[in-house]
């Protein structure tokens, strides 16, 4: 069931399709990851020539999926499914799941998350099973069966202090909050210390900071978008098997039916303008490729490389905004191949507050096809540990080692089971949206006509996040693109961008003011 409050965003009117012009454009989408790919859906599916540049084997970006050979250990010889690690598609990501009802019209190869528990350093446990759909009751129902939550400590909150929660509005939270970080603001609230490694941190380091490295406005925004701005933000679904396969060829062949042009292990070197058209794309095996249209859809760290190789895009504030953008903290999935089931009843996703350095356990082989199939077929289990913003210098002495302790103490089963097989991903190519950072984040529209932006480091006026503000500006940069040339656009869908309670949002701009 669809939020009845979900807000829909009119794409441009225009022209039904590029093919009316007397010129079809062309334009070159250079990643493929989930903004790339948003974005060559957009222009393909009005009619533009599209090529797709994407420098990795794979598609998908940072929710790639592979098949990976086994050289060592008990498996050597075999192939197995490999990723990035966990990713929740939730029910609020309505960009990002319109973009997979291309190929996957009812969503099939996405299969629900009944629960995912919070645990603390100790013991405690919370849960967002049985709780009601609709805000405010969801998150006042949550706090007061959570065991880190006492009555004292509620009333001690400072509620006018806290009244930016209760009315967010974007992008005007950005206004009020981003001048400081969310652990500077949980402490002015006077939020129990207990509660915020559960009700607060878990997500935080989910953008994958430390709450005094992340602004508190994007804290703010992130409570909104799933708890008190959505009835649908606390239902997430998995995808039911590896990505590749669930996911991004089903979307890559419907691209392709579409007239797209997909090149993986391309990497784009630089961008000029000038030539037969608007912009010449040099890659690195030394074509150039002339376009009428550019959208960078690449990660931060391409996206810094490519403009500062290319001196003739954008003006120097531009440039200057591009090259200011910061990265967060490295991250660790481990993956480990077990040769024994973990115990019945484990869930799929078990986030943790308080147990350095693990962020969250998944049972890979409860939902993920391939992964369940080797479980059954060798009698084990297939478990993730993450670790975000890792806070030691490479090459990580121990960290392994803490990881797997970890795992031990909260499933103690695995500590008996032997590892036939181990992956360890290491990565530090997420953006980071630390305290001020908001002004002067770059935005969809370059300045440059033709020159797009799409990513989740990118800045857009609208309550998104993560997987979904990357399908939002992908979406985006297209229908910016599509106005230029009078065609019309998509129309988008966001939760309220206020926060949706005309009570609370009173008492809150009351307090604030």
């Amino acid at each position: 069931m669809k939020d009845p409050r979900r807000v829909s965003h009119p794409g441009p009117a225009g022209l039904p399709s590029a093919t009316a012009l007397a010129e079809v454009p062309h334009v070159v989408v250079i990643g493929a990851g989930i903004a790339g790919l948003a974005a060559a859906a957009g222009l393909a599916e009005r009619g533009v020539r599209v090529q797709v540049l994407e420098r990795e084997r794979n598609l998908g970006g940072r929710v790639a999926g592979w098949t990976e050979h086994l050289d060592d250990g008990p498996l050597a010889g075999t192939d197995v499914a490999n990723n990035r690690g966990f990713h929740a598609f939730f029910r609020q990501y309505y960009n990002l799941r319109a973009l997979l009802k291309r190929s996957d019209p009812q969503l099939q190869r996405l299969r629900a998350v009944e629960d995912y528990p919070l645990v603390d350093g100790e013991g405690r446990r919370d849960t967002f099973r049985g709780l009601p759909q609709s805000p405010p009751w969801n998150a006042l129902v949550f706090a007061l069966r959570s065991p880190t939550f006492r009555f004292r400590d509620l009333v001690r909150i400072d509620a006018k202090a806290a009244a930016p929660l209760a009315a967010v509005s974007v992008p005007d939270i950005y206004e009020r909050l981003d001048d400081r970080d969310a652990g500077t603001f949980l402490d002015q609230i006077n939020f129990p210390k207990a509660a915020r490694h559960l009700a607060f941190e878990v997500f935080a380091r989910s953008f994958f900071a430390r709450p005094d490295r992340l602004s508190a406005a994007e804290l703010a925004a992130m409570f909104h978008m799933y708890f008190l701005g959505s009835s649908e933000g606390l239902v997430f679904d998995v995808a039911e098997s590896n990505f590749d396969t669930a996911l991004w060829n089903p979307l890559g062949e419907y691209l392709t039916g579409q007239g797209v042009e997909l090149h993986t292990s391309v990497s784009v070197e630089s961008v000029s303008t000038g030539g037969s058209k608007r912009f010449a794309v040099h890659t690195d095996d030394g074509r150039v490729i002339d376009a009428d249209g550019v959208v960078l859809a690449v990660d931060m760290g391409g996206l810094q490389k490519i403009v500062a190789a290319s001196p003739g895009l954008g003006d120097e504030s531009w440039r200057q905004r591009v090259a200011a953008m910061e990265l967060a903290p490295p991250f660790v999935v481990q993956r480990l191949w077990l040769d024994r089931p973990v115990d019945d009843g484990r869930p799929d996703f078990l986030g943790t507050g308080g147990l350095e350095p693990i962020d969250n356990i998944s049972v890979v082989s409860n939902y993920e096809r391939q992964a369940a199939d080797w479980a059954r077929e060798h009698g084990g289990s297939v478990v993730e540990v993450h670790s975000y913003s890792v806070v030691d210098p490479p090459p990580f002495e121990g960290l392994r080692e803490k990881m797997l302790s970890r795992l031990h103490q909260l499933y103690p089963e695995t500590a008996r089971a032997g590892i036939v097989a181990e992956r360890i991903l290491f990565k530090q190519d997420c953006p980071l949206f630390s305290p001020g950072s908001f002004a002067r984040r770059p935005t969809v529209d370059t300045g440059v006509p033709g020159l797009k932006l799409a990513g989740d480091g990118i800045r857009i006026d609208l309550p998104v996040a993560l997987m979904e503000r990357a399908a939002t500006t992908g979406w985006t940069a297209a229908n910016q693109l599509l106005a230029g040339w009078g065609v019309g656009g998509h129309t988008l869908h966001t939760v309220p961008v206020q926060g949706r309670s005309p009570v609370l949002r009173r008492l809150a701009e009351k307090g604030m003011g």
